[in-house]
């Protein structure tokens, strides 16, 4: 969603400049898109589908799972889109293919994709002073 210039342009119906772009999808995360690029997109693109960095390690952890191969962020945003295209149209029983590309993961990169991966959990930080009781304290309003 940090990086949704092609998005931005065909709603507008020209090449626009976004003012800045996130990095986690960084094969695809450019400013300002290729004039050619557009042109082609306004023609034959139905629609776009936009995700954010959770769908997009949710996608990089479902091709690992699926087919035993780890996406680079931009490799992924076909799947994510798929995946977030299907649930909310409701669409079920149908095949779909979702073209993929890249392997620019590095380790430091793919630690940041499994704690993102899975929305089932969440991490907290919290600050308690160093006085007795007070963990016991935090841990009652957590879990009364």
């Amino acid at each position: 969603a940090d990086a949704a210039g092609m998005t931005a342009s065909l709603a507008a119906g020209k090449v626009v400049t976004l003012p800045s772009v996130g990095l986690f999808a960084d094969g695809a995360a450019v400013r300002t898109i290729g004039s050619e690029t557009f042109r082609v997109c306004e023609k034959y693109v139905d629609g776009m589908v936009t995700v954010d960095t959770d769908q997009l390690c949710n996608a990089i952890k479902l091709a690992y799972n699926d087919a035993r191969v780890i996406l680079e962020p931009a490799g992924a945003l076909a799947v994510a889109g798929l995946k977030k295209f299907t649930e909310e149209n409701n669409i079920t029983g149908q095949t779909f293919v979702a073209i993929t590309s890249g392997a620019n993961m590095d380790f430091n990169r793919l630690r940041v994709v499994s704690e993102r991966a899975d929305d089932s959990e969440r991490t907290v930080q919290i600050t308690i002073p160093e006085t007795p009781g007070s963990f016991r304290l935090m841990y009652s309003k957590i879990w009364p």
